[in-house]
């Protein structure tokens, strides 16, 4: 749990900027966010945030319930997308150059390994797609728990190269049917406002998604957060889960992006509640089910552009905004310095 000891002397130092209280709005809430994180275990309140190395990790899995057609597009996408990944041409990618952030492609259980000699490419595999959750449970416990494992080690791996500020993407044909089956069995909101239309699916589909997952959520709903992620989660959603929670151990905080990965991140507070903490949430994904996970974590998002990719690309895009508070809380003029009498 963050250590709240230092709050009052960033508020202080935020308010005493050249502007009106509270006129750079959830800006100011980040700036808070960002230095109190950077304050812990400090005997003052930090006056000069740092960013280095902004890092995305694109977990990418394969799931069994894809092959029911929940998704316009087939499984074999997703490999095809890693690769994509791994030529630089993926929506992720040119945000990532845009906004000088650095990128790995994590195989978290893709049906077909991708043979790369990339170093942007870490095999952690689960196994080769989950189960179809619709009809039995989608992971094992052993998977789950390897899953965690592997989710802790990446991101200790990236904090160790000199990253301190970290996103998880993902990619994984059949996700959003994952990502709504956890947020209907841990919420208990009903599967037809959780389901979404995923990649663009038609009326005739999202019927069909809407009664699988809801067979999935049937045999898991009330139970403990694994188990949940046991049954209808996804392998790329199990390491986001242990990322997650690794963030708060390394107090790191982490830009969350869309749907799925606040369904990890969902996840994740519910295990250890303190993890909510380390997130800041980049965006409201268009994907139907996500105004109603950023209800259940009170998060609000730093802006809404419709986005409904995945990838981490929302997480990304709000590089830019994170710079510039950090810009601001380090560098504006306090009234007494610029000799503004107000």
């Amino acid at each position: 749990m963050l250590d709240k000891s230092h709050s009052d002397a960033i508020w202080h130092r935020i308010n005493q900027k050249t502007k009106p209280l509270g006129s750079l709005g959830k800006l100011e809430r980040v700036a808070h966010q960002l230095a109190l994180i950077q304050s812990q275990n400090k005997r003052d309140a930090v006056t000069n945030i740092t960013i280095n190395k902004p890092t995305v990790i694109v977990f990418a899995g394969d799931h069994g319930i894809a092959r029911e057609g929940v998704s316009i597009a087939p499984q074999e996408v997703t490999q095809q997308m890693v690769k994509n990944f791994l030529a630089g041409g993926a929506a992720v990618n040119c945000f990532c150059r845009a906004n000088d952030v650095e990128m790995l492609v994590v195989d978290a259980g893709i049906v077909e390994p991708v043979k790369s000699d990339s170093a942007q490419l870490i095999s952690q595999r689960l196994g080769k797609s989950t189960e179809n959750f619709a009809q039995q449970p989608a992971m094992t416990k052993e998977q789950v728990d390897q899953g965690l494992e592997f989710g802790e080690k990446i991101v200790k791996r990236v904090i160790d190269s000199g990253s301190n500020l970290i996103m998880f993407g993902e990619m994984g044909i059949g996700n959003t049917s994952s990502a709504a089956a956890i947020l209907a069995a841990l919420s208990r909101r009903s599967v037809e406002k959780c389901v979404g239309y995923g990649t663009g699916i038609n009326d005739q589909q999202i019927r069909l998604k809407r009664r699988l997952v809801q067979h999935g959520v049937n045999r898991c709903r009330g139970q403990k957060p694994l188990e949940i992620l046991r049954q209808v989660g996804g392998f790329e959603i199990t390491q986001m889960v242990g990322a997650f929670l690794a963030a708060e151990k390394h107090q790191t905080p982490v830009i969350v992006d869309g749907f799925i990965a606040t369904a990890a991140a969902y996840v994740a507070a519910k295990i250890q509640p303190s993890c909510r903490e380390y997130m800041l949430f980049a965006h409201q994904s268009h994907e139907s089910g996500h105004k109603f996970m950023l209800q259940e974590l009170a998060a609000t998002p730093l802006f809404d552009l419709s986005l409904r990719l995945g990838e981490g690309t929302g997480a990304v895009l709000a590089v830019p905004m994170i710079k510039a508070t950090v810009e601001f809380y380090n560098h504006m003029a306090s009234f007494e310095q610029a000799g503004v009498e107000m």
